[in-house]
């Protein structure tokens, strides 16, 4: 139901003269993000999972290539790594921003009371800083803004901004997947740990549950019924013996 009215809206807000993300900016806020009785997930939860692969992969990608306006091809790209400007720019995106974003964390922790979140260790906020060299919208921007008396230059560095982008999504792709493996294996050997722990856990138990009905002297041990103490005999004879006292005392009483 969401689809062809987003199409018809679209076509609208296209043919009206607005721009027409703005009819991208109404479906969002006309999609129910609450779930109702039969329902697993909500619409909005529903589209997004359905349209994730979209937007990152192709969407993302080609509004770049349009907006950049520049043809990527072996000369240009070649450009990109001779000309002091241009590699300049990939190296901003790639070492600068992965730099200046985890040298400024870790000086504000360092000096400051900011404190890194115990889940999170240094290597993590490396790749996570690595990431943050894509860069398309601001990054072209700038670079309109600062060659704009040389269009042969603004189209170098418009290449250059895409390479240093990929780079930096290439190198970022490598840091966190190490990173997962990482914790994947740590979190295998807290399961094996856990495992090995609640088996001891149930030997123990299975050895005092059998050895708890006997005496400290003969637990461990196979108990031995022949020389093992009848306490509740050795109670019931006691009044007995008590009994034959006071008849031999009588008795000798009356030979007296």
């Amino acid at each position: 139901m969401y689809v062809p009215l987003a199409l018809v809206i679209w076509g609208l807000m296209y043919n009206s003269g607005v721009h027409a993300t703005i009819a991208g900016v109404a479906m969002g806020l006309m999609l129910r993000c609450t779930t109702r009785e039969g329902e697993e997930h909500s619409p909005a939860s529903t589209s997004s999972t359905w349209s994730a692969p979209s937007p990152a992969g192709v969407a993302v990608p080609l509004f770049a290539l349009f907006s950049a306006g520049v043809g990527v091809s072996g000369k240009s790209l070649g450009d990109v790594f001779t000309q002091p400007v241009t590699l300049g720019v990939v190296l901003g995106l790639v070492v600068g921003k992965a730099v200046g974003i985890f040298g400024g964390t870790w000086l504000t922790a360092r000096f400051t009371r900011a404190e890194l979140n115990p889940d999170l260790s240094w290597p993590d906020v490396f790749a996570l800083a690595t990431l943050a060299g894509i860069g398309f919208t601001v990054s072209l921007l700038i670079g309109e803004l600062a060659f704009a008396g040389d269009p042969a230059l603004t189209s170098q560095v418009k290449a250059a901004v895409l390479t240093g982008s990929l780079v930096a999504a290439v190198l970022a792709t490598v840091l966190l997947k190490l990173r997962v493996r990482k914790y994947d294996a740590l979190y295998a050997d807290e399961e094996r740990d856990e495992d090995e722990t609640a088996s001891r856990t149930s030997t123990r138990r299975t050895a005092r549950n059998t050895t708890s009905g006997w005496p400290r002297s003969t637990r461990g041990r196979p108990p031995n019924t022949d020389s093992a103490p009848n306490w509740r005999g050795h109670r019931a004879r006691r009044p007995t013996v008590r009994h034959d006292l006071s008849r031999t005392v009588d008795e000798e009483r009356e030979q007296r």
